[in-house]
């Protein structure tokens, strides 16, 4: 199995965990008979738990190769969708999604750390960007998958197929030939140590931090599209498929764009175009309401394309910021932005009187502290 492919797996498991499930979420609220906020936990708890194991794969990669770490956590994968599909309530749910995570996140890590290893400066962006092409794909279909299972055999069979496919990842991670040249030594306290040095990293850890926040609205977004789609707007688990493939298709368009853009524009000005038009978007759904299907997706397509847009030189940019222990720096780069994810998916499931009114005030607030950060990256040069 080539590479690229490989990468491209791996960096397609948090989707394919989230974006497949959502559809069921209103059928699980109604079968089990529970509140949204406690459907949602399946996505928390699963967000919290991938992103504290992004910061245990890291280290062990570093230390022991990338190989090792991905047969582990992925064969655990499996062990978690098929306990997810054996589900009878939440509370077995919710349990089954934190064995899943675990294993989502050694793919994860070592899906960046990968691209480190096996590229390096131009290929590495142009690689990122053209991950951010076909990525964003898996969530584009996800749900149309997810709601046509839904519809004709059952949520369950939507875990059971993710089973099938991280298989495939599997068989990649046999085929790997270890790409780490030069391991780490020590154990429980170097790993420690290498996250106490790139804590004092302060380009590093403010580049991460920051660029994680532009997240924000779009996870509240995935944890609350079923319930405004599909219970608020009264649309079927179809439709409501497609309106969330067209936020996904965004997200690629941006990665496009940037891969087209990064030829020969710098890439400070790109982020900047970019942060502007999140602030832009943001406002402008704050302005329309979202009252209308049409009013809140337009928008949020418009945010979903410039994160799009920014993600691959932000992450190119982070990384740039250290020289060795690849592994731990990406892992710790994942764990901010999805520990945001986690944050803004336990936001959104509280009582708002307007979910879209919420999304837009988060991320008028979410791009404050980045638009700063790339004003001065400019300033310096």
């Amino acid at each position: 199995m080539p590479n690229f492919v490989l990468i491209l797996l791996l960096s397609a498991f948090p989707a394919l965990s989230t974006d497949m499930y959502l559809p069921a979420i209103p059928t699980l609220c109604d079968l089990w008979q529970i509140s949204l906020a406690q459907a949602n936990l399946s996505l928390v708890v699963f967000f919290i738990s991938f992103s504290a194991c992004l910061l245990v794969h890291g280290p062990l990669s570093d230390r022991y190769g990338r190989r090792p770490v991905l047969l582990w956590g992925i064969s655990l994968y499996v062990v978690g969708c098929l306990l997810c599909a054996s589900s009878t309530s939440i509370t077995m749910l919710v349990f089954s999604r934190i064995v899943q995570a675990m294993g989502a996140a050694a793919a994860s890590a070592m899906s960046l750390a990968l691209a480190k290893d096996l590229y390096d400066g131009e290929g590495r962006k142009k690689l990122l960007a053209y991950l951010g092409v076909i990525v964003p794909l898996c969530p584009m279909v996800a749900p149309t998958i997810g709601a046509f299972m839904l519809s004709h055999v059952s949520w369950r069979g939507i875990f059971l197929s993710q089973a099938i496919l991280s298989l495939t990842a599997l068989y990649g991670a046999f085929r790997l030939t270890e790409p780490l040249q030069e391991k780490g030594s020590g154990g429980f306290s170097a790993a420690v140590g290498r996250y106490r040095d790139l804590l004092r990293n302060k380009a590093y850890l403010g580049y991460a931090i920051s660029f994680s926040l532009l997240g924000f609205p779009f996870f509240a977004y995935i944890a609350s599209s079923a319930d405004i789609f599909i219970t608020g707007f009264g649309m079927t688990e179809q439709t409501y498929g497609l309106y969330f493939a067209f936020n996904a298709f965004a997200l690629m368009i941006g990665s496009f764009l940037c891969s087209r853009l990064c030829v020969g524009i710098a890439s400070r000005t790109i982020l900047l175009v970019s942060v502007t038009g999140m602030i832009c978007s943001a406002a402008a759904m704050l302005y329309l309401g979202g009252d209308t299907p049409v009013l809140f997706a337009l928008p949020m397509f418009a945010y979903s394309m410039f994160l799009g847009m920014s993600r691959p030189i932000s992450n190119h940019m982070i990384l740039e910021q250290v020289q060795k222990d690849a592994g731990t720096a990406s892992s710790l780069l994942t764990f901010f932005f999805f520990i945001c994810g986690a944050i803004a998916m336990e936001t959104i499931s509280f009582n708002w009187e307007s979910k879209p009114l919420a999304i837009a005030v988060m991320g008028l607030a979410a791009t404050i502290t980045p638009l700063i950060v790339v004003i001065k990256i400019r300033e310096r040069g």
